[in-house]
């Protein structure tokens, strides 16, 4: 007997079986005598135990009495369908039942000591709330709809989870109030159906015991596995999440639940058209395996693994079946894939196609430990699941192709959200209008009378750092080949050597001067069709031999050649870079709630960004000067705070590298337009083409009458050309040397003229970077790494 009991419940439970005992007297008095006898003999021992009629609340009277009490209700269970029938008595919702059927018993027998049945998703709140409904339908007999489908998962002997449906008989109960029941207006009614999650309303309506259930239920239960499964599988492929599929391997239990295989897996491809490969999938490769890639990512379709067996799969779409691996790999021609599936311990197999509109979508693969477990027969299940994964299959298709297209837009085209809104309404001109016009003309994406604002944060001396990086690179591969060299035995080759050592030396000296464009060329070509053929083919001692082993262990896989300082160079510009712009996004994300504005940045040998604002940007929003000056202080805060980071990286750097910062004042509204071409926005009319002219040019420029770069390192150079704009960013730089972040020294000095361009003037500040104001923490260059890879 199984009982355990909610927390509350609007119910005094009494388990009574007096309506029998009244139908029994009934038997007693008629004319079939057998019957008659039968009926009189149960009443008699039914006489010294008369809590079978009143009502039990010591459940002990029941296990006590089983014998009985399976005579009672003999009518209702009888012998014959014993070993067919799932039922047992019970009280409805209520963990209380006993009597079972063999049938149940063994069922029970196999999920073990340890199971207890529970409804499933079955809580305290559904559990009085079902109650109260109970009381509504049979006491007021008002017609309401409570009782969904309610189900047991119950484990058979080897573990598979069984879903069985649960059916009440509550013909043998009757409901009664009691003194303190609340008795129940068409209003009080109402306002219970409207509030199903209010369980105060409803223990307010009725109280907990203040009705009494008299009497016993009967369950009954049929074996739903296959329509639960499905059910369940439908509803968490529905998920938008589905990775939620992860959790307690709950695809891996539906499928086994489906084909009662405890040792079931599941695994699952993509099928990638466009070239002919199955892929793993990028959602689900922490859920779902392979066990046709196993180990790979991709694998192509007509790759020689799959051989013919494939065939049907690919070009009929019907699923391959192997039933007996062991019996494949005798029989089949191709042995590689039986052999790889054995690898993997699998006997048997189905790999189904997924399909939709005669496409194949992907490959589902169910495996199993056991020969015969999986074959042609029970194969046909999969017809039960396969419209519910075409569906997701396709759903997953269709949510990558967006996120790649989002990652394009992202990466690789300049598409700000801030000016999404107009590229999106003239894609709804596109779709409003293509069927009524056969040529559809873009129009072209204007932003009219828009503020710009350029800055750039350069590291200083790239080009002569990376051409020194060469050099030093060039000089050690050509003096570990001299030293290999002088270490060669003499031979045959010996004039050829002394060539070579020679050529070597001239090269090597070339490197004492500066760099010319082809240099780097040219040596590694000669040292890769002059010297390693030599060194591949000349008979070496042990000293030069062990030379030539670290010499080609020292080169780099991709380039072939020695690249160790141009590498720590790569990599400091790399580090540099990516924490710059870091900073940079991540300021600019606070910046758009100032206004609004368009913002694209580039990395080149440093940090690039341009910002436009104006009012044909967010034309939903009332545009002022003012937040032009508030980007103003916002972007020359986000240098100094850029400047900070750099100097906090420094001395972390496997290649010291320091850097020069710049912004550009331009006070004139000015006229961008997307160029469909480039897939790029660009300032637009001759007159704008000015502002494009200085930006190119300006760091690069000098003080006028001098050969000092109007940049320097540690400060910030502002480059203007009115009055009005020296004020405006000298009051910025008075503000920001109060709050301590710029040093007291101001430079103002003109800019030397550039082609077309003349009258600039720049403001140049310095950042004070000591290790209070910059926060300095202890970073290690393998932390930055971590971070660059």
């Amino acid at each position: 007997m199984d009982i355990q009991f909610f927390k509350e419940s609007p119910f005094t439970t009494i388990i009574s079986f007096h309506k029998l005992i009244e139908s029994f007297e009934e038997i007693a008095w008629s004319d079939v005598d057998y019957r008659s006898d039968y009926a009189k003999a149960i009443l008699k021992q039914i006489e010294s135990i008369p809590e079978l009629r009143t009502g039990i609340q010591d459940y002990s009277v029941i296990k006590e009495n089983e014998g009985l009490i399976k005579n009672i209700l003999a009518d209702l269970f009888p012998t014959a369908l014993t070993h067919n029938e799932i039922k047992a008595v019970t009280i409805p919702f209520q963990n209380i039942s006993f009597n079972y059927t063999e049938r149940f018993k063994k069922i029970l027998k196999n999920a073990g000591d340890e199971f207890y049945m529970e409804i499933r998703d079955f809580d305290d709140h559904q559990f009085y709330v079902n109650n109260c409904c109970l009381i509504l339908a049979y006491y007021y007999n008002y017609n309401i709809d409570f009782n969904k489908p309610f189900f047991y998962d119950i484990p058979d002997e080897e573990g598979v989870e069984k879903h069985y449906r649960i059916l009440y008989n509550a013909d043998f109960m009757e409901i009664t109030p009691t003194d303190s029941s609340v008795e129940l207006t068409q209003q009080d009614i109402d306002q219970l159906i409207d509030n199903y999650n209010d369980i105060e309303l409803w223990k307010s309506k009725f109280p907990p015991g203040s009705w009494i259930l008299k009497g016993f239920g009967i369950v009954s239960l049929f074996d739903a596995t296959t329509e639960s499964a499905i059910s369940t599988l439908k509803s968490n492929l529905l998920k938008p999440n589905t990775k939620s599929l992860d959790s307690d391997n709950i695809l891996e239990n539906i499928f086994r639940s489906i084909f009662k295989i405890p040792s079931l897996k599941v695994g699952f491809i993509i099928y990638n058209p466009e070239e002919e490969k199955f892929i793993r999938p990028i959602k689900f490769d922490k859920q779902i395996t392979s066990f046709l890639l196993h180990t790979d990512q991709e694998v192509d379709c007509k790759n020689a693994f799959f051989g013919c067996s494939f065939e049907n799969l690919l070009d009929k779409n019907e699923p391959f079946v192997i039933s007996n691996v062991k019996k494949f790999i005798e029989e089949s021609t191709n042995k590689h894939l039986g052999e790889h599936l054995l690898r993997q311990g699998i006997q048997s197999c189905v790999f189904a196609p997924v399909t939709k509109d005669g496409h194949l979508l992907g490959v589902i693969e169910l495996v199993s430990e056991n020969a015969r477990d999986l074959n042609s027969v029970n194969a046909t299940k999969l017809e039960l699941v396969l419209p519910y994964l075409t569906d997701t299959i396709d759903r997953y298709n269709t949510d990558m192709q967006h996120q790649i297209e989002a990652i394009i837009q992202r990466e690789y085209t300049t598409i700000h959200p801030s000016v999404y809104w107009k590229f999106r309404k003239e894609s709804q001109n596109y779709f409003q209008n293509i069927n009524h016009t056969k040529d559809y003309i873009f129009k072209e994406i204007v932003f009219k009378n828009v503020f710009p604002l350029y800055g750039q944060i350069d590291i200083k001396g790239s080009s002569e750092h990376r051409n020194e990086t060469v050099k030093i690179d060039l000089k050690s591969q050509l003096s570990a080949l001299l030293e290999i060299f002088d270490n060669q035995e003499a031979n045959s080759n010996l004039v050829l050597l002394e060539q070579r050592k020679f050529e070597l030396e001239s090269l090597r000296s070339e490197l004492d001067f500066p760099l010319k464009a082809d240099t780097e060329q040219h040596i590694q070509r000669y040292i890769e069709e002059e010297i390693h053929p030599i060194l591949k083919n000349t008979k070496s001692n042990p000293k030069s031999e062990k030379l030539e082993k670290l010499y080609f262990e020292t080169l780099d896989e991709k380039t072939g050649m020695f690249y160790q300082e141009r590498k720590k160079f790569d990599n400091a510009m790399s580090i540099i870079n990516k924490r710059l712009a870091t900073v940079l996004d991540k300021k600019q994300v606070e910046a758009q709630q100032i206004y609004p504005h368009y913002y694209e940045r580039f990395k080149t040998d440093g940090v690039e960004h341009n910002l436009y604002i104006g009012a044909s940007i967010s034309p939903t929003k009332p545009f002022d000067i003012m937040y032009l000056h508030n980007l103003r202080l916002w972007q020359l805060q986000t240098l100094c705070e850029m400047e900070l980071e750099h100097h906090q990286l420094k001395e972390s750097l496997p290649y010291e590298l320091d850097v020069t910062s710049l912004i550009l004042v331009f006070s004139s509204p000015l006229s961008i337009r997307f160029r469909m071409d480039e897939k790029r926005f660009d300032v637009d009319g001759t007159y704008n083409a000015r502002y494009e002219v200085v930006k190119k040019r300006i760091d690069k420029s000098h003080i006028k009458g001098t050969t000092e770069r109007i940049t320097e390192k540690e400060k910030i150079t502002i480059v203007y050309s009115q009055n009005s704009e020296e004020a405006e960013y000298l009051k910025y730089i008075k503000y920001l040397q109060h709050k301590k972040i710029l040093e007291p020294a101001i430079e103002q000095f003109e800019v030397e003229d550039l082609q077309g361009v003349s009258g600039l003037r720049a403001i140049r500040v310095k950042v004070i970077n000591n290790t209070s104001n910059s926060a300095v923490k202890k970073i290690t260059y393998q932390d930055l790494l971590d971070e660059l890879n």
